[in-house]
Formats: C-alpha cells, structure tokens, sequence
C-alpha cells in the first residue's frame, strides 16, 4: 500500500461480458459504477489501470457461431466491435479492452494449470455426463436444465439453481433435458479434471472473513461452507470453443476457468503494450492494490474458485471483491414485453446523452448488494431537475453577464461564505466515493448546488444589471456563482466526464484534479463565451425508446409431436418467461385488488416532475390518501377537485422522490390522447368498493 505521500498503485476490473449478446442497461450498471471509481481515484493523483475484456468461451458460442454460418473466432471479433463501441459511448475509460481467446490468456491458463497440478490440485476421475443424442455431444452444464435437487425449483441450470443458489452436478437435476434439442440426455461417461477446492476449505473461510467481501457477501460464503465445498470440475469434451487442455488431448477448459485468467491477460496485454511490470501486480508478494467488481450472481466464482485458483497457482489475491445488485426497471425485472429490456445501443440511439444514465445509475449506486431501479418516470425528473434546474442553471444564469458586461473577465477571488461551504464538503464526497457510496455523494453536491442557487436568487444579478453604478457588485456575483459552478463540476466529474470536459473549455481551466478543490477562479481571469451545456429530457424519447424496444411475443412454435411437447417448451426460456407476461390472470389473481370509489379532495402540482400531479384522496377511511399520478399532461389540477375516480386501494405504498404514494388511480389513455381518470357513474359514493 502507498503511504499518505506516495500515489496507490491500483489494478481494476469489471466483470467479462460474454461475447453471445449485446451490452443491455443491466449490464452498464457494473461498468458505470466501476467506471466512476476509476476516475475519481485517477483524480486523487493514483495510478490507476482498468482492464477488462470480452469472455469468448464455451458452448453457446460455438453454436451461435454454427448457426450464423461463421467461425467462432469471426463471430466473438464482430462481438468485440460491437461491445468496445457501446462502452466508449457510454465513457467508460478501459485501459485495455482485450478477449480471452488470445494468446496471453492462453499462456496464463496453461501456466497457472500446471502450477495447481504440480501443487497437488487436480484430480481426474471418470463421471457419468450428459449426452444429446440428436446433437453428438457432451451438454455442457449450462445447457442442461430441470429442476433443482435441492429446492425443486423449475427450469434450473445444470449447474447451479437461482431461485436457492445451491451448486450441484447435472446428473443430480430432476427431469433434465437438453437446452439444444430438447431431448431427454442420455448418461455417457467420461474422464474429467477437477480442481480440488475441498482442500481449500480453510483457506477460504480465512481469506472471505479478511475483509475482502461486503458483510453480506461474507454470509452468503458462510451458507456456502455449511453444505461443503465440492470440487471442481474444470474440463469440458470436444466439441467445444477453448484451449485445449495441456497433455488432455479432446480436453478443454471449462470457460470460468480460463475466464478470470482474463483479467491477468488484458493486464498483461497492456503491460506490453505500455512497458509496465506484470508481476508486480500479480506476484505473491505484491504491494500494489488489486479490485474486481461484478453481479452478485458470479459471486461464487469470484470468492472461491478464483481465490483458490491464484493461491495455490502462486499468485496475489484481490485486494476486495466488490459485488452489486440487479438492475430492474420501473420496479420488474427487464422486459421485451413492455419494452423495458433496453441494449446500450437503443438509448443511444433514442435519448443519446449517455451522462443522463450515468447521473441516475450514480444517484442509486451503494455499496451494499442491493437491487436498484431505473424508473423512467424519476429518471426524466431527477436528471431535469438536478443537472439542468440546480446545477447548469447556475452557468446560465450569470455566465451571460461576465461575458457582454465584462469581456469575459472575473473579479477577484473573495472570502465568500457559500464558497467555502462547498470547499469544506470535499473530504466527505471524497470520502463516499472511495467506498463506493455514490448516492450519498450526489446528494450532498446536489444540497451544495440548491446553496449556490439560493445564493444567485438572492442577490439577484439580472436585478443589479438594471441599477447604474452597480457593476462591481455584478461582476463580483456573477464570479462568484462561477466559482461555485467551478467546484461542483469537479465534485461531478467521475461521474460527467464529458460534461466536465466541455466546462473546463468554457471555464478557460485545465484538467480538474481532485487537489483543484485549493485553488480558486483568479482576478482578470476570462471565460469564454457560454453555449448551452445540456439539454432537458423530453419524456417523449423514453416513451418512443420503450415502444422500439417492444416485442410482439405472442407467436408460438408450430404444434410439435407429442414426445417433444414438454421439452420443447423449455428451449426459447427467455422468450416463455416474456409470453408468460401475457397470460390471463385468475379470478383469484383479481379478487386481490382492492378498488374503491375515491373522492379527490386536493390536486396541485409537483415542483420537478414532469408527469405528476399529487393528489389527496378520500376513500371513507380515518385518513386520507396521497398519491402521484402521471395524469398532469390532461388535468388543471383546480378542475379534479371534488370528483370522484377509481383507486387501487391496497397496493403497498410507494416511496418516490417525491413523497409517499399510498395507492394508485386508474386511467386510460391511447395514442390519440389520455391520460384520462376513470369516474363512477351517479349513484357511486366514496368507499365504495368496485366489484
């Protein structure tokens, strides 16, 4: 580690995209977020490498590539465009983007193999294996699917369940079947290597318990250890896209072998490339600091098979894991159906300023292992109301001034008291970066910003440029608000980097580093001319972004023989789960909701939001009900008053940015118009419930 006066030397990684998809929303999470924390720590002054790559292994690709017609290679090569252009659209600043089917991993994998064989670690044993008869081949853990030993759960992997994260061989599942054909596999044995991480158990249970996972990771080892560790099996049958394993003729790495060797061979690629000293960051003894962030899904891999896998291989552990949640989209899982289920490529293409995302992703991000949500609404609202209505708005409301006033030029640096409050948050926004704390940060910059505006409103400069003899006053305003602007562009930057970037050309600046929090905007310093920075979300593009991104999922397969019906069901599970959306729920599933005929009692604006109208409603109960309604494009909230509508009077109250909604009021709307609130014919009272 670096002392107070040395600069850290930091190697970080994101998780691998696998090379058989397109980067969606979900995925940026974990690159945004990683993403923020490299440049902040770059702004700090450390030396910092970010290395990542494209995971190009296994089964699926080499059938993807089977059906499009192509070589694996041609296919993870368009894959690799594809992805490296979508994360530096989105400013995500890799060191080095490589793939795992390259020859430093290779040399890696093989390498760090014989070093756990020649330790003791790999065992061969003959295993009974699943066999597509139609297909010719081994089926590959991920390609077998049925239900959970352990738990029962339907339509699981061969590998592993994701209802109760139990691990377990494929042979174990419960009607298993092929994900390729659809047919029931047949048994077939075959010898394997495995990776004995039984052996490792203490080990394990020291290096998790260190510090190096969040607390709740660390538990989720610890349920883990209760069951066992098993060992490892680390080799899969030809026919298969991999390195073929050494002295194992027909033998190939199982992809999460090879995988994580990733990380060690985009570094070493870069080391190569830049002349830097590979073990010095991955030797035993290395005093360099090492980071991987990734889903909670892969934790398994990264907090146990990997630590093992570079323990006994001779090689340095990473100095923390740091695992996030999933992604959902106003409040569910993603979603063809509803258009919800967005690739990086389609927000850019719809909304394209890739900040906004940044910006919103950053407002959520923690440091614990929680889900986070995209709410389109709150995404329009929050990124016009924080970074056009507090923080631009700063800019354009005095940068005009010092321009056609004063040349360009800025008043002296003076002892301004909202100034300083703004230096004096430095450490602790320093600080909620560094762990990761990304929200709290945002919110005290966005609290400095209301201060910077509380300071242009009150002394009015657009006043003081009426009043003769005043000019000073109006310079010194005008750079102080400047000043201001200055410093919460830098608190931003990790997170607005290309923002920040054009800021400092207007500013007339350089580069902005975190120690530029000491310095100030100087007498007879000029700005350049101000151009308009960013503009407002205009909710029409999320809705036309939604509508694009719509499937129609209702077409099925043509009917198929009887002996295949059941399996057949199970092969498109992404595309059942979308048509499962569709189904028609039961009189059961109705009888849940509770409407009532509700009495609108108050309706007004709400300040920052560019759909909703919050309204207090009055179903018969001892207290009334607030709710927000995006019904404000159709209503003068004046005339809702005192008419009555339809209320889902017992769906769980909602906490949104702002305030408590305590229900829901049902419309409809159409292309032609709408929102429009549904009322009770006459006769209706409030309370009513509607059958």
């Amino acid at each position: 580690m670096a002392t107070a006066n040395t600069p850290r030397k930091i190697l970080v990684t994101s998780a691998l995209p696998y090379a058989n998809g397109s980067i969606h929303l979900g995925h940026l999470v974990e690159y945004i977020q990683t993403d923020i924390w490299v440049r902040y720590q770059k702004m700090q002054g450390n030396i910092v490498h970010y290395v990542c790559a494209d995971d190009t292994h296994g089964t699926p690709i080499m059938l993807r590539a089977e059906k499009e017609g192509i070589t694996p290679e041609a296919l993870i090569d368009g894959v690799h465009k594809e992805h490296l252009a979508d994360f530096s659209e989105f400013l995500v600043a890799f060191d080095n983007y490589h793939s795992t089917n390259a020859p430093e991993n290779k040399e890696l994998s093989e390498s760090i193999y014989k070093k756990l064989k020649a330790n003791g670690k790999i065992a061969t044993k003959t295993i009974e294996q699943f066999y597509d008869p139609v297909k010719n081949m081994f089926l590959p853990d991920r390609f077998i699917k049925g239900e959970c030993p352990k738990c029962h759960a339907k339509d699981q992997y061969g590998d592993s369940c994701e209802v109760c994260g139990a691990t377990y061989n494929p042979t174990e599942l419960i009607n298993a079947y092929s994900a390729v054909s659809g047919a029931a596999p047949i048994r077939k044995e075959t010898e394997h290597y495995f990776f004995k991480l039984s052996e490792c158990e203490q080990f394990l249970k020291d290096w998790t318990r260190s510090g190096t996972l969040q607390g709740e990771a660390a538990n989720k080892m610890g349920e883990w250890f209760e069951n066992g560790l098993n060992d490892w099996d680390i080799s899969r049958d030809a026919p298969y896209f991999g390195f073929e394993i050494p002295d194992a003729p027909g033998k190939y790495f199982y992809v999460w072998l090879d995988a994580p060797i990733g990380y060690m061979a985009s570094f070493k690629n870069l080391c190569q490339a830049k002349g830097l000293d590979f073990d010095e960051y991955w030797s035993n003894d290395s005093k360099t600091e090492l980071y991987h962030f990734i889903g909670k899904d892969i934790l398994y891999f990264h907090a146990l098979f990997w630590p093992a896998t570079l323990e006994f291989s001779g090689h340095r552990k990473p100095t923390q894991i740091f695992a996030h949640g999933f992604l959902t989209v106003n409040g569910e899982k993603m979603s063809k159906s509803r258009g919800t289920f967005i690739t990086a490529r389609s927000y850019l293409d719809h909304v394209k300023n890739p900040e906004y995302l940044r910006y919103y992703y950053a407002a959520k991000i923690n440091s614990t292992m929680e889900d986070i949500d995209l709410s389109l609404d709150d995404f329009v609202a929050r990124v016009n109301s924080d970074l056009v209505g507090k923080y631009i708005n700063i800019a354009s409301r005095t940068a005009g001034f010092i321009n056609k006033r004063f040349d360009g030029k800025l008043a002296p640096s003076v002892n301004n008291v909202v100034v300083n409050e703004i230096k004096l948050s430095a450490q602790t926004i320093a600080e909620n970066y560094e762990i990761r704390e990304y929200g709290k940060a945002l919110r005290e910059i966005m609290r400095l910003a209301d201060a910077a505006n509380g300071f242009v409103a009150e002394k009015a400069p657009w006043v003081i440029a009426k009043q003769a003899g005043q000019d000073a006053v109006l310079q010194q305003v005008c750079s102080d608000a400047l000043e201001m602007f200055r410093l919460l562009t830098l608190y931003l930057k990790p997170v607005l980097p290309k923002l920040a970037e054009n800021i400092e050309k207007f500013l007339n600046i350089a580069s902005l580093s975190w120690n530029s929090v000491d310095s100030s905007l100087v007498q007879d310093h000029t700005i350049n001319a101000y151009e308009h920075l960013i503009t407002r979300i205009d909710p029409k593009l999320i809705e036309t972004m939604t509508e694009a991104n719509k499937e129609n999922l209702q077409a099925t397969a043509a009917p198929q023989a009887h002996s295949e019906q059941h399996h057949a069901a199970h092969q498109q599970n992404e595309a059942n789960a979308e048509i499962a959306e569709a189904e028609y729920i039961s009189i059961d599933d109705f009888t849940k909701v509770d409407l009532r005929i509700a009495k609108i009692v108050s309706a007004e604006h709400v300040e920052g939001a560019e759909k909703l109208l919050k309204l207090t409603l009055d179903i018969g109960e001892d207290k009334p009900r607030q709710v927000f309604a995006g019904i404000k494009s159709a209503y003068d909230p004046a005339t809702l008053i005192g008419r009555l509508t339809v209320m889902v009077a017992n769906l769980a109250p909602r906490k949104m940015k702002f305030g408590l909604s305590e229900g829901m009021v049902l419309a409809a709307s159409d292309e032609q118009g709408g929102p429009f609130i549904l009322s009770p014919d006459a006769g209706a009272t409030l309370g009513m419930r509607v059958k």
